[in-house]
């Protein structure tokens, strides 16, 4: 079934250089393929403040290129200088995540596209008609359209601007870091002693790699899981066993926007033991993407590293992986070298 849904693009060093050096191969639906136009009016879009309530906000505005497309805030700012409860995530390497946003709402880059901008604190629109209207305002974007998917100006609708967005976000793909060369294309010049040392915390005593897998011929730093490792649990402390009696007994129970958003997975599944639970990130280009964790609590890699090596934050649906680590300070200062590591070559200054 896979092969009939899907067009395989399988990426080698020799087609696309070593740019790639490290990643699989990427998948595109058979039912949005890549053309250069598609992915050049994503990238307008992308970048275009109309698509929002105010005219002030584009999707660029939370994902910066210079940040490995990250805004190094907090939480998202959105309209009207409204925040949100969670940390902007990179789209760097989204293409390849099995399900996007951290409590895994949406299937697809396509399925995505569009939910920022209907968020009444990101974008701030109200419709997939008030998206679709903003189009039909704009004669070129009309024109790409209609060039672009061959349908007339009657035909056009939302979930065209997904496919060009989300075309455009399939080309953010960023292998060939100093990891990659030393661990896939074999250069042991590539990592310092401390790094190489981290790399080996990092799969044994760390239990780094349990989640942000390497697999033997490419690695993502993600197993596109979810999981409760204990941040943001403190919130739900106080109401988690109410809560939970509630939630069996298929009752109503009463959540603030910050409490609701700290269910994680649940959100999206329904299920009391998702409670908490949120997906594994990326650690690519993890150096330029502070501050850390969902709700960006954690301000550097330091402070994530001693997160764990605690054992996390005690609730009723911590993850059994999550246990303290008792590293020494040299191999935490390994593990941040080798983090920094993972920095893909173009990010590099």
């Amino acid at each position: 079934m896979l092969y009939l849904r899907f067009i395989l693009f399988l990426i080698s060093p020799a087609i696309f250089a070593n740019n790639n050096l490290g990643l699989p191969a990427l998948i595109i639906p058979a039912n949005n393929l890549q053309t250069p136009d598609k992915i050049s009016l994503g990238q307008q879009i992308f970048n275009d403040p109309q698509f929002s309530k105010n005219g002030k906000i584009s999707c660029a505005s939370c994902h910066l290129k210079d940040l490995a497309f990250t805004d190094g805030k907090k939480t998202a700012a959105g309209i009207s200088g409204l925040t949100g409860t969670r940390n902007a995530p990179t789209i760097v390497n989204a293409a390849f995540f099995e399900t996007l946003f951290v409590d895994g709402r949406a299937s697809s880059l396509e399925d995505q596209a569009l939910q920022p901008m209907l968020n009444s604190i990101e974008h701030g629109l109200k419709s997939q008609h008030e998206i679709l209207s903003i189009v039909l305002k704009n004669a070129h974007y009309k024109q790409q359209i209609q060039k672009i998917f061959k349908v007339s100006e009657a035909e056009i609708s939302s979930q065209h601007i997904a496919k060009a967005l989300a075309s455009f976000e399939r080309t953010l793909v960023s292998g060939n870091s100093k990891f990659d060369q030393y661990y896939f294309a074999q250069d042991r010049s590539q990592l310092s002693k401390s790094a190489a040392r981290g790399l080996l915390i990092f799969k044994r005593k760390g239990n780094c790699a349990n989640c942000h897998e390497i697999s033997w011929n490419n690695a993502l730093f993600t197993d596109n899981r979810f999981y409760n490792i204990g941040v943001g649990s403190k919130i739900l402390q106080p109401i988690e066993t109410e809560l939970v009696t509630a939630l069996k007994k298929s009752e109503n129970y009463p959540l603030n926007n910050q409490e609701k958003s700290e269910l994680g997975r649940f959100n999206v599944t329904h299920i009391i033991k998702d409670i908490g639970k949120f997906k594994t990130p990326t650690l690519r280009n993890i150096a330029l993407t502070a501050p850390y964790m969902h709700d960006g609590s954690l301000a550097t890699l330091e402070e994530v590293i001693e997160y764990y090596d605690k054992g996390g934050n005690k609730n009723l649906f911590l993850d059994p992986a999550i246990f303290p680590l008792h590293l020494t300070d040299e191999e935490k200062n390994d593990l941040v070298e080798f983090m920094k590591s993972l920095t893909s070559s173009e990010y590099l200054k």
